[in-house]
């Protein structure tokens, strides 16, 4: 029995191996969860192309045969590294769409201020300036292609940000304006409105067409009605 015992008994060695392994393996499993599947998986597309957004204010300037836009947005609270993706994200939208000479975003809290006069300081969470071309003469003796400021704080409730102004390296905002995976602009409000406001209007024709043929006399009453409404629409 005792030489069976011998031949069985694992070494030293082997027992350090499997004790390590076993050590790994946990050390993983706990660092998934403390990580989360987002880190070890990959990142969502929606946080690699930052968050949707809805459109504030625009602005359009134009300056020595130049046209500079400033777009204001809000986003839902985020960190600040998020904020900066979803503004260069809409500022290449923006260029891809219109050509200006300057894009200009600037992110805001869902509870910040909607009046321009009150868009300063600890209001911004984040700014993205994106210059295609560069032109000393008119922009700035320092002027580059990308500047990219935010707070790493989130904001109070009266939407003012808290923490420290980071001010990211070019280079850095460069590698993050590669990594998106597409370019989107935000939810115009407006547009959305008067797009549903347009739906309930045809609803509501649709559903008076329907009813004139049982009532007496809606058949002659509805080609001058349906003549009219060109004239009207243009």
């Amino acid at each position: 029995m005792k030489a069976l015992l011998r031949i069985f008994r694992p070494s030293r060695k082997l027992v350090f191996i499997i004790a390590g392994v076993a050590l790994l393996g946990g050390v993983s499993g706990g660092a998934a969860l403390y990580i989360g599947k987002d880190k070890i998986l990959g990142l969502s597309a929606e946080t690699m192309n930052g968050l949707s957004c809805t459109d504030v204010n625009l602005v359009t300037i134009k300056k020595q045969n130049r046209v500079w836009i400033r777009k204001y947005i809000k986003t839902e609270p985020t960190d600040g590294m998020t904020r900066v993706k979803t503004a260069l994200r809409v500022a290449k939208a923006i260029y891809d769409a219109q050509k200006p000479d300057l894009v200009q975003v600037v992110v805001l809290d869902t509870n910040g201020p909607t009046l321009r006069s009150d868009i300063r300081g600890r209001a911004i969470g984040a700014d993205v300036v994106y210059i295609p071309h560069p032109d000393p003469v008119l922009e700035s003796a320092e002027a580059k292609t990308y500047t990219a400021r935010y707070y790493d704080g989130s904001a109070a409730a009266n939407g003012l940000f808290f923490g420290e102004r980071v001010d990211l390296p070019e280079e850095e905002i460069t590698a993050l304006n590669a990594s998106f995976r597409e370019y989107s602009d935000c939810i115009d409000p407006i547009a959305v409105a008067a797009t549903k406001g347009g739906e309930s209007k045809d609803e509501t024709r649709e559903a008076a067409k329907e009813e004139k043929p049982t009532e007496g006399g809606g058949h002659g009453s509805a080609p001058a009605a349906e003549k009219a409404a060109p004239a009207a629409g243009h």
